[in-house]
């Protein structure tokens, strides 16, 4: 995150976001729709509020149940990013508590935008898998009342809900086996029922109908429609669901999750005003400080597991661009010992990088990462003007000290020109604020760090590592000469 104009500016700020209105389970579509309607209006009069598109009784997520009667989905459009002064994502947690302040009753839930026009992924997912679902829910649920109370975490929530209501079944078997009946028979009759047979079709011209056979609505409204349900066994005669099977009321989840074949339940939260790592650090500490039962097993999802793994590439990434650079000075310098001393403007740089990110409050995302790799070939270069002049003044025949000397005081001018050239050129990059500009911020802003950095540390730094490592040589050099015989002196 940034801190420009005063305010603080989320990455890729889209001026979109998206609210989702969630009622209890038992609500019907007419409800949600009119507790929508009253969620709109209030919308409406937030300034910074222009347009809102809603949808009710499905959702856009591809997690969420599509049909369900007692959500509904609002996409919120503001004004322009340069005509306001706060970001999508602050505004999205100032509209949800004032929504549940005013709408008592229903659960007000926020997600950013995706590039697919529908609610983005929560960037912290953090999975629970068990074989046990009574373990796992229990355990996933403490693990959510902590979570809650980390800092700058928003949204936080599990993707399996329970409290859904429903009627359970228990067939006896034995008995089924005495009045003829088969496990088959008896759940296809209860999902036609119930659910429908639609395999027959209706075709009077050119478009094709289905005609869905089930109960009429007035026959499964309550538990009796479903107790008197009659089954017709091979005798011909008719048996009703309540003489082979108990029927009673439960509450369960929405819908069921499994991961490598295993239940699963997963804890996912929004971050608003904090870098996503930090808040996933503080959730897993959670974790840590709660064991998970036997049998429950950990995974991550979302932006945590694309950080660890980008985190690995760009550490490769950038320990292959230092190889790079030492082998080509090696081949340049016909030495593998004075490259060394070029590699020593590059913790210089690393220190100027790092501080510029946090005097801007930029994260280190993927885009600083690349800075950092591109650090690595642009900083050698000065340590790199003054070595190699180091090394021409030498062989004119004048000592370390007054080589480096001449070589700092010739050098100069050639690397401000061209760092200053460099830094100039970065900062249309890194002052720029336009939307989804915050990407690239950091970047620049590691690039500018960096560079300033090596521009006057490496005139320090690199003459001292130059001036230590030509005496650790000539001392070595001196010992290995000592206790050899005039002649073999004479043959080196």
């Amino acid at each position: 995150y940034g801190f420009i104009g005063g305010e603080f500016v989320s990455m890729g700020d889209q001026g979109e976001f998206i609210i989702n209105v969630e009622l209890p389970k038992d609500a019907i579509l007419d409800q949600t729709g009119k507790i929508t309607q009253k969620v709109e209006e209030e919308l409406l009069k937030f300034p910074e509020i222009t347009k809102v598109i809603t949808t009710v009784g499905a959702s856009s997520s591809i997690i969420e149940p599509q049909g369900a009667a007692y959500k509904s989905e609002i996409n919120v459009k503001m004004i322009p990013k340069e005509e306001r002064s706060i970001s999508s994502d602050f505004m999205a947690v100032r509209v949800k508590n004032a929504l549940t302040e005013k709408i008592p009753g229903a659960k007000i839930q926020t997600a950013q935008m995706s590039i697919m026009g529908g609610a983005n992924d929560a960037p912290i997912q953090i999975i629970f898998k068990g074989s046990d679902t009574e373990v796992l829910y229990a355990y996933a649920n403490k693990i959510l009342a902590l979570a809650k109370k980390v800092p700058n975490a928003s949204s936080t929530k599990l993707t399996v809900e329970t409290g859904n209501p429903e009627l359970n079944v228990n067939l006896d078997k034995k008995r089924m086996a005495e009045l003829g009946l088969s496990m088959d028979m008896v759940g296809g009759i209860m999902q036609t029922a119930f659910s429908g047979y639609n395999d027959s079709k209706f075709k009077p011209a050119e478009y094709e109908y289905d005609i869905n056979v089930k109960y009429d609505a007035f026959n499964r409204k309550n538990v009796d429609d479903l107790a008197t349900l009659t089954f017709l066994n091979a005798r011909g005669e008719q048996i009703k669901l309540t003489q082979f099977a108990q029927i009673s009321q439960a509450t369960g989840a929405a819908r069921l999750e499994r991961r490598s074949r295993m239940s699963a339940v997963t804890l996912e939260s929004q971050v608003v005003g904090r870098a996503v790592g930090d808040v996933g650090g503080d959730m897993l500490k959670i974790v840590e400080q709660n064991p998970m039962p036997k049998g429950v097993s950990l995974d991550l999802d979302g932006d945590l597991k694309m950080q660890g793994e980008a985190a690995g590439s760009m550490g490769i990434a950038m320990l292959a661009s230092i190889l790079f650079v030492y082998l080509i000075m090696v081949a340049l310098y016909d030495s593998y010992i004075y490259p060394f001393v070029v590699l020593f403007s590059l913790p210089v740089a690393m220190i100027g990088a790092l501080f510029a990110l946090a005097l801007t409050m930029n994260t280190l995302n993927i885009f600083s990462g690349l800075g950092l790799i591109m650090l690595m070939g642009l900083v050698a270069k000065n340590a790199i003007l003054l070595v190699d002049f180091a090394n021409q003044r030498k062989k004119d025949g004048l000592s370390t000290f007054e080589a480096l000397i001449e070589s700092g005081e010739t050098r100069l001018r050639p690397i401000l020109m061209t760092t200053v050239a460099m830094i100039i050129g970065m900062l249309p990059l890194a002052l720029a604020s336009g939307a989804g500009a915050e990407w690239k911020n950091g970047l620049a802003w590691v690039l500018i760090g960096g560079l300033t950095s090596s521009m006057f540390l490496t005139l320090v730094v690199v003459p001292v590592a130059f001036q230590i490592t030509d005496y650790t040589i000539e001392l070595a050099s001196r010992l290995f000469r000592f206790g050899k015989s005039k002649k073999e002196e004479v043959i080196l």
